[in-house]
């Protein structure tokens, strides 16, 4: 984190967005006003409307900007996470837990939404995706879903709650492996692609590669979805 310039109690946008760029540098001054409209900041203002923010409000903007980042999580799931931080209450698990780029929050931060994050045993994460003992076993089977150190995340939660719909449909998960090799080529695509910015030292041009990738990977999932419905709909006619 850049030091705050001496003896300023609060910055201004611009300075901010000095304090912000090496680790986020491609946000812009309507985006943080965009955050502060949904209710995930609240800098003080002058007398004369000018917006002035104080460290903690550095500190919060790196949060968001760091989960939204590198969790891809949607703004609301951000908000209700904050907001019951604000009220002094145990904040929701966030989906996937939280996984934090360096400097994203301070340390003591880091540590204290470290311990929400959520890793389910086999038990749990069959009970609350309502699939049998043997579902799981069978995803775990076909790569579908992995444990690391005999624990479960919210992805492969998700994952389970999917197979568990799709089973009703007579699809198993011995059917599915196709998704998960599309899956691993989709990735290697996007690996490929970042690669040259990710090899980069500097934190700026990981940054951008993370970026880039999430982008990647959002695009492919829409021409996955438009290809698909696409022949779906031809199906109907």
């Amino acid at each position: 984190m850049g030091a705050l310039p001496s003896g300023a109690a609060v910055l201004t946008i611009g300075e901010v967005l000095g304090e912000l760029a090496e680790e986020f540098p491609s946000v812009t001054a309507s985006k943080i006003r965009f955050l502060e409209e949904k209710g995930l900041i609240f800098p003080k203002r002058t007398r004369a409307g000018y917006r002035k923010y104080a460290a903690h409000d550095v500190e919060r903007l790196r949060f968001v900007l760091g989960v939204q980042r590198d969790q891809y999580l949607p703004l609301k799931v951000i908000k209700d996470y904050l907001d019951a931080i604000d009220r002094g209450e145990q904040p929701p698990s966030l989906p996937g837990g939280v996984s934090l780029a360096p400097r994203a929050v301070s340390e003591q931060t880091a540590r204290d939404l470290g311990t929400h994050r959520r890793r389910l045993t086999t038990e749990t994460l069959a009970a609350e995706a309502g699939a049998s003992r043997r579902l799981v076993d069978e995803l775990v089977s076909f790569g579908l879903i992995a444990a690391e150190e005999n624990r479960f995340d919210e992805h492969a939660l998700k994952v389970t709650r999917a197979c568990v719909q799709l089973e009703g449909h007579g699809i198993e998960p011995r059917h599915l492996r196709p998704f998960r090799a599309a899956a691993d080529r989709e990735l290697g695509l996007v690996e490929s692609v970042v690669a040259p910015m990710a090899s980069r030292k500097d934190v700026a041009s990981k940054a951008r590669a993370a970026e880039a990738a999430r982008e990647i990977s959002e695009l492919c999932l829409g021409l996955h979805s438009a290809l698909v419905h696409g022949h779906i709909s031809r199906m109907d006619s």
